[in-house]
């Protein structure tokens, strides 16, 4: 045990928290600080496991005395206390980087820009559905900390943000997964495309021989990078397409496993779409890795339910069906979307814009969708891009608005589809508020 070590825990979230119970368990002296108001909910758990916490401001002084920093992934690493530990010599780590050091249950690690929420979903559902304990972490579930802390587990199903990434130096990965590499954050990443790759590729830091690197063999920068990096774990690419050396690929109406060792027809996954198609060729690669048969794999393929607000039927009225895919945030994730869509579609887009490309969307937009409504403070941009190509671009500013704006412009046999390509911060406090309104709203039609 760590004795008279200080830990000082910038961010007092879910990983904070977490990382402060799981320190004060290991034996430090811990102080976790917050410069806002932490909510009702983990200020309770900090008193429940008597963590010393502040909130309203960071203490600097007794920041910088610290042996160690445990940092939210919600700060950068630009922020001026942080660079002055790193100046000072502090180690700043992140949440999953700490709770590594103490469990060594499996780690199936996943990441990617789109996907990695449904994903990782799925593979902790086929691993549960088949009796191992196998827990969610990281974006999903509870902290990862807390969990190695106070309800250890055997495995950890971990989605895992280039944010929490960044701050991960010994943490290793029995089963690594890249999805997919597309712009995304590069605000944080001195707007560069390179540094946003190398902190999604440290999800193969460190593996082993015994390990597994799952990827999509068709994404570019995958195709690549992966290989390049030399790394002794087995790699297993997937594609859309059936290609030597792929331990995965779509071919006949089916998902291929292992030189065509097993198969599942696309029309049992109850997700339905070609990203998703993606999504269950990589769980089917994790169940494989962690031992699992093809029958119990498939059996949990063909069980699972859709991730809320991700392409989530919310209703059918008169006619028309409405989809809530708030949590497509960027343009590519829309591109998954609007791909999967077989009717005429009214578009819902617009929020916080991060620098986004809609050219890559206009294959889609300008075949399948005669009408948007751009629903965010700042609509010049959609309307410069879009005017030209679609019939009707309307605005609204509320999701009420919205909604009614849909209902006057879709028609018996169209789809409204909610996916916004944009952060929801303008108007909305997170994507899953703006899709909780978005349901709501049309629940009350």
């Amino acid at each position: 045990m760590i004795m008279n070590k200080h830990l000082v825990v910038l961010g007092g979230g879910e990983s904070g928290v977490g990382a402060a119970v799981l320190g004060l368990r290991k034996g430090f002296d811990v102080l976790l600080s917050d410069a806002g108001t932490l909510k009702p909910h983990y200020k309770e758990l900090l008193q429940h496991y008597g963590v010393p916490f502040e909130e309203g401001g960071h203490t600097a002084q007794r920041v910088l005395e610290a042996d160690l920093i445990v940092k939210s992934p919600g700060i950068p690493g630009t922020a001026p206390l942080v660079a002055a530990a790193v100046e000072k010599g502090i180690p700043v780590v992140s949440e999953i980087e700490f709770a590594g050091r103490y469990t060594d249950a499996k780690m199936v690690c996943i990441t990617g820009s789109n996907g990695k929420t449904t994903t990782t979903m799925l593979t902790q559902h086929v691993l549960a559905q088949a009796g191992i304990d196998a827990s969610l972490a990281g974006n999903v579930g509870k902290s990862l900390a807390l969990q190695v802390a106070v309800e250890p587990h055997d495995c950890y199903v971990v989605e895992l943000s280039s944010f929490q990434l960044d701050n991960m130096y010994d943490f290793r990965a029995d089963v690594a997964v890249l999805l997919n590499i597309t712009p995304d954050h590069l605000d944080r990443y001195d707007h560069k495309m390179e540094n946003y790759i190398a902190a999604k590729l440290r999800v193969m830091r460190n593996q082993r021989a015994e390990d597994a690197m799952i990827y999509w063999a068709d994404d570019p920068i995958l195709a690549e990078r992966v290989p390049a990096e030399g790394s002794p774990a087995r790699m297993l690419p997937f594609s859309d397409r059936a290609t030597d050396g792929m331990a995965a690929y779509v071919a006949g109406g089916s998902l291929h496993f292992e030189d065509d060792a097993w198969t599942i027809a696309l029309d049992q996954l109850p997700i339905k779409g070609l990203h998703n198609a993606y999504n269950a060729m990589a769980a089917g690669l994790v169940a494989r890795q962690m031992g699992l048969e093809p029958e119990v794999i498939c059996r949990g393929l063909r069980s699972f339910h859709a991730v809320e607000h991700r392409l989530e039927h919310v209703r059918l009225l008169d006619g028309v069906n409405w989809i809530n895919d708030s949590k497509a945030t960027n343009v590519a994730s829309t591109w998954y979307a609007l791909e999967s869509m077989t009717t005429p579609v009214v578009l819902i887009l617009g929020g916080k814009d991060k620098g986004n490309d809609y050219s890559e969307i206009e294959r889609f937009v300008r075949d399948k969708v005669h009408a948007i409504v751009c629903l965010g403070v700042d609509n010049d941009k959609l309307h410069r891009f879009f005017d030209p190509i679609v019939a009707d671009v309307v605005d609204a500013r509320s999701m009420a608005e919205c909604v009614a704006q849909c209902r006057r412009l879709a028609h018996a046999g169209d789809t409204v589809l909610l996916s916004p390509c944009c952060a929801s911060f303008d108007l909305f406090k997170s994507y899953e508020d703006r899709g909780a309104q978005f349901k709501e709203c049309v629940n009350r039609l």
